[in-house]
């Protein structure tokens, strides 16, 4: 059997060429596996090509940056049964590697994950954001939405067999490459087995940015599963906000605490909820999810003209309920006025209005795909 070990690398002179020669290549000999190293010059800008090179290493270039770009590139060019993955930074314990893809060998796993959190995790290799607040919160989000499993969400050393590699069919570009293929190997079934890691610190200057690369992730997932996050506080915010709203302009009298509560309540939930339309459409137009009937429909018989006259039937009563309240206010020679409630009322329609006919505009560019 051949095990090809992929590295994608950015300006990681200095390291590079240790991590390479961590590889243990003798030790993969004796167990009776071939091995191939390559590095993925991700457009670097110093010499961490010629280093890698130095050290023993294929090296192939992506031009494009990107995490994702990184491994696709470098998992093209592989040849081996199996594939191991891992930064180029001196974090990952490749001399571990003949331990840590035993379980595709002896277990038939499909897949398997390395664990930083039930492992070693070295001072200094893990800001404490990360250890105790990032990583688990969302591994946690990726186990309640996908039922994965796994402890770690985030570690990037990993392997897979070539067979597994090619069923996953990925496709990110970024840092949601980690997500996405633990989320297809979810989905599709594919056994995941967990191996403990020791982490250590990375040398030279980290390339990761918490939030952003969070918010990254939490997106990613969103994608795939938006109704959580959209659709269910949506509906809740929605029917609150406008249960609260018609109770207070029946009973007729002047509450506007209440109303702008209901009003604020109604407009949010009716976003969330046309969020949730765009998240899920994109999602199945462009192949992260499958359809919900819901959107199914929405996609087969969306129409941007029904959306325009719904939209702007709403911002022409809005429009109608306020230029009522400005002429009421004109007879009084512009002074106290006490149509407060008809003032908020023509406010929230037309910003329904609004919301409704470009968010049929939007869905109907999204769309333009579907049609190709």
């Amino acid at each position: 059997m051949k095990v090809s070990v992929v590295i994608p690398a950015l300006n990681e002179e200095g390291i590079v060429g240790k991590t390479v020669k961590l590889v243990p290549k003798e030790k993969l000999k004796d167990a009776g596996f071939e091995t191939e190293i390559i590095v993925v010059d991700n457009a670097s800008e110093d010499n961490t090509a010629n280093e890698a090179k130095a050290a023993g290493a294929k090296v192939v270039y992506e031009g494009n940056r990107g995490y994702g770009n990184a491994y696709l590139k470098g998992f093209s060019e592989a040849s081996g049964d199996i594939i191991v993955m891992g930064d180029a930074d001196g974090t990952y314990p490749f001399d571990e590697m003949t331990e840590f893809i035993q379980p595709i060998v002896t277990e038939n796993a499909d897949f398997v994950m390395g664990s930083r959190l039930k492992g070693d995790i070295r001072k200094g290799a893990m800001p404490a954001l990360h250890k105790y607040i990032g990583n688990p919160f969302l591994t946690w989000v990726l186990n309640a939405l996908f039922s994965t499993g796994i402890s770690d969400a985030h570690c990037g050393m990993r392997a897979m067999t070539k067979e597994t590699w090619n069923k996953l069919n990925l496709h990110t570009s970024g840092m949601e490459f980690a997500s996405e293929m633990v989320i297809e190997a979810s989905r599709l079934d594919i056994k995941i087995v967990e191996v403990p890691i020791t982490y250590y610190p990375r040398e030279g200057e980290s390339k990761l940015s918490s939030f952003s690369d969070g918010w990254r992730h939490l997106r990613f997932m969103m994608l795939y599963r938006p109704s959580p996050f959209l659709l269910i506080p949506g509906v809740i915010a929605f029917v609150l906000g406008i249960s609260l709203t018609t109770i207070v302009w029946l009973m007729g009298q002047s509450r506007m605490h209440s109303l702008i509560l209901g009003g604020l309540m109604l407009l949010v939930g009716y976003q969330l909820l046309l969020s949730w339309i765009y998240f899920s459409a994109f999602g199945a137009t462009y192949g992260f999810s499958s359809k919900s009937n819901i959107i199914n429909k929405i996609m087969n018989y969306h129409s941007l003209e029904k959306e325009l006259i719904l939209g702007v039937f709403f911002l022409v009563i809005g429009i109608i309920l306020g230029l009522n309240v400005l002429n009421s206010w004109s007879t009084v020679g512009f002074g106290a006025l006490f149509e407060i409630q008809n003032a908020i009322l023509a406010m929230i329609l037309s910003i329904l209005g609004i919301q409704t006919i470009f968010s049929g505009m939007f869905l109907s560019l999204l769309l333009l795909e579907k049609s190709k």
